[in-house]
């Protein structure tokens, strides 16, 4: 018989598939995480309170890690090896080089590839659910019809939150992946700026070992700090 995994990152729609699947007493076998190493702290922190419970329940937790540490793949990796453009590194993940999340994917793909795998994607993002329909993958929060918001409502009813620095992270976050994803977008980013400083610091210190632009091919993470400033001097911090 095949096993039920269920892949969860700790971010709000995966962590309510997991609780939810928990209270209805669902098959579950095993839950798995991909650890980029590259996540916020409050994700280490609900993961660490997701295998108490897990022990409990007597539920098996694997966590799976990359191949390479993220900042050698990102500054020191060989790449395009022996090709007229070898050069080291992929920089940022994020755009149309998602070379973390490409990992991430395929790893767990890999290791769930014989056993039933739920996987959290609210029914509110149809694209998404297409994208990733495959034979043993299981949707239960489309079976729910729970959308984004009502996995966040979810979780905070169990009382799971995302806090860094006295801020809960998705009001101010429409995602709480990875903090260096290039994929964020200038509110989400205006918001490290001015709520997230711990972070910011560390966004300035990736930038610094890399020439590539952080967003849309045009601002690095200086030139982003210098448009913020610029913004809440003006008074426009929206």
């Amino acid at each position: 018989m095949k096993k039920h995994i269920a892949s969860v990152s700790f971010g709000k729609d995966s962590l309510a598939m997991l609780l939810r699947l928990l209270e209805e007493n669902k098959p579950l076998d095993e839950v798995v995480f991909y650890d980029t190493g590259m996540e916020f702290n409050a994700i280490y922190n609900i993961r660490d309170k997701v295998i108490e419970m897990l022990k409990d329940k007597n539920i098996k937790f694997t966590e799976l890690k990359p191949k390479c540490n993220f900042e050698y793949c990102m500054f020191e990796k060989p790449v395009k090896v022996g090709k007229p453009n070898e050069h080291k590194g992929y920089s940022w993940c994020g755009g149309r080089c998602r070379w973390g999340t490409m990992e991430k994917i395929s790893t767990i793909e890999k290791y769930c590839e014989n056993a039933y795998e739920y996987v959290g994607i609210a029914v509110d993002e149809p694209q998404r659910l297409q994208k990733e329909r495959k034979g043993n993958k299981l949707f239960p929060l489309e079976e729910w019809n729970m959308t984004e918001k009502d996995c966040l409502s979810y979780c905070y009813a169990n009382g799971f939150d995302w806090v860094e620095d006295g801020i809960h992270l998705y009001d101010i976050l429409d995602r709480v992946s990875c903090w260096c994803c290039a994929n964020k977008n200038l509110k989400e980013l205006k918001n490290y700026y001015l709520y997230l400083p711990t972070y910011w610091e560390k966004l300035k210190q990736l930038q610094s070992k890399t020439d590539r632009p952080f967003k849309y091919n045009k601002y690095t993470i200086f030139d982003l700090e210098e448009k913020f400033k610029k913004e809440k001097k003006d008074g426009d911090i929206r």
